[in-house]
């Protein structure tokens, strides 16, 4: 699966909102999900990914793996690390030029997360995304939305 040409990672650190995904098994009914990413001194990533639980009161969700660069000249590929020593395959598939809207995809095509720096994006936007999920081999109707309310 090609990824993007180059990261800025100074530049692709910070909060993302999670507007769709086909998700894993932990994210299944999340409200606000927001991935945040901090480039550690060792280059690796800590990434905190927090979501309310099956609806916007219900209980708040936090994980905090770790990310690793396995691929330094695009910095496109990671190794995100939820549980020791597995790293799961972390790619982004898409940036647009802003650093404000991106796709995270697998090799393996089974889960994808649609992301931007704010919590909606209008409909042409996220026509446009899932047009290139879809693209790259992903069936697109095992998207799902992902309610977000600020």
């Amino acid at each position: 699966m090609k990824t993007v040409d180059h990261v800025d990672l100074d530049r692709f650190m910070g909060p993302w909102y999670v507007i769709a995904n086909i998700p894993t098994f932990l994210e299944k009914g999340a409200h606000n999900a927001v991935e945040t990413y901090s480039l550690n001194d060792d280059g690796t990533i800590a990434t905190n990914f927090t979501f309310r639980a099956d609806g916007f009161d219900g209980k708040t969700k936090e994980y905090n793996p770790k990310a690793f660069v396995t691929d330094k000249d695009s910095n496109a590929r990671w190794g995100m690390r939820f549980i020791w020593p597995i790293k799961a395959d972390y790619r982004i598939v898409y940036l647009d030029d802003d650093y404000t809207q991106t796709i995270i995809g697998r090799q393996k095509r089974d889960f994808i997360w649609i992301m931007a720096r704010t919590p909606t994006i209008s409909d042409a936007d996220y026509r446009r995304l899932v047009a290139y999920a879809e693209s790259i081999g992903y069936d697109t109707s095992l998207l799902e939305s992902v309610p977000q309310r600020w």
